[in-house]
């Protein structure tokens, strides 16, 4: 009777906060709410005075724009913390901007989703940086459990789930069953390097130089892993090798698709190679009910089919699959006691009703 009316008066002086901190996007979800920021995990700062000047969209607008005092940096590099500062500046930007419309005394619980695979150097980043922002506790949740939960996937029950979470900077593949991973694997395959490989085969093929966000919004409009029915072309402008001249030139969905053709095959290898470890009965769990789909890669155009036709295994793409993860913290947030045991243990955690 006592600890449901602590937790529900915890309810009423706090704020429960869940953090996708992604390399590409950070998405916060409130208790209550729902997801109430999805911005960039872009930090611009300026460098004379060390003063933030913009953070999240504002701040990728000037990526590639900027004077040489005013630096827009990426503070996660790989799903991890590179800039310890920077990522502190733009949690405390966020975690501010969530609570703006709420009047709570005690500060936040966070779930903060990371990679499978990251080391508790790394993981003390990520608690120390939160735990920095005025957050009365941090719980640590690996990205493709937390993803899993997200789409509700029976994570607790007996039964084997494969989920595939590829974004912006790590793709994380895991076989999951009674709470916890059986076989996992992060590499560093994602968003980012299916864009230095545009940029590189644009350079080599069209001698022509073209930045990140142009090879996103290539890849975005075009980019396919099969032959589309009928062929799909983007206008892109760069600068000429040769001349040192802007330069305008039209790209096709083959070309795109050459592009990413070496990574998206070194991906599909990870994913066999998981499966090839995972425990027999588990296999047969994944033939019956699917590999799932998460994560920004998951809307590339082609791919569910392509990992179909090569692993002959269901393959389903998740509705909204880019919120996966941090809607999976909000349900974490929802239901503790139920999912607690999917956190990744920290020997100085706060008990979860403190």
């Amino acid at each position: 009777m006592f600890k449901k009316q602590r937790e529900k008066l915890s309810g009423y002086l706090s704020n429960d906060i869940g953090i996708d901190l992604g390399t590409a996007n950070t998405l916060v979800y409130m208790r209550g709410q729902g997801i109430v920021i999805n911005e960039p995990s872009v930090v611009a700062v300026n460098q004379k005075t060390g003063q933030v000047v913009a953070v999240g969209a504002q701040a990728k607008e000037m990526l590639g724009r900027t004077p040489a005092h005013i630096v827009a940096v990426r503070p996660l590099v790989g799903g991890v913390v590179s800039d310890f500062e920077v990522t502190e500046e733009m949690l405390a930007y966020l975690i501010r901007r969530a609570e703006a419309n709420s009047r709570k005394f005690l500060g936040p619980r966070v779930v903060v989703g990371v990679p499978s695979g990251i080391t508790n150097v790394e993981t003390r980043a990520v608690r120390d940086a939160t735990k920095n922002n005025g957050a009365r506790a941090v719980y640590i949740v690996e990205e493709p459990m937390a993803a899993a939960i997200g789409i509700r996937l029976p994570v607790n029950d007996p039964v084997g789930t494969m989920i595939v979470d590829i974004g912006g900077g790590t793709s994380d593949i895991a076989v999951i069953s009674l709470g916890g991973i059986v076989r996992s694997k992060s590499l560093k395959i994602a968003g980012d390097k299916l864009n230095q490989d545009i940029i590189s085969y644009i350079r080599g093929e069209f001698k022509v130089l073209i930045g990140e966000k142009t090879a996103e919004n290539l890849k975005m409009a075009i980019g396919s892993v099969l032959p589309p029915q009928t062929t799909l072309e983007a206008s892109i402008k760069g600068r000429d090798l040769i001349t040192g001249l802007p330069r305008e030139l039209v790209v096709s969905d083959t070309d795109v698709r050459e592009a990413i053709a070496f990574s998206i095959d070194n991906l599909i290898e990870s994913v066999k190679e998981v499966l090839e470890t995972t425990p027999p009965e588990i296999v047969s769990d994944v033939m019956s009910r699917g590999l799932h789909l998460v994560g920004g890669g998951a809307l590339i155009k082609g791919l569910p089919e392509l990992l179909a036709e090569t692993l002959k295994i269901p393959v389903h793409s998740a509705d909204d699959p880019m919120t996966a993860v941090a809607r999976g913290a909000g349900i974490i947030l929802e239901d503790f006691d139920r999912y607690k045991g999917v956190l990744i243990e920290n020997e100085d955690e706060l008990p979860p009703h403190s």
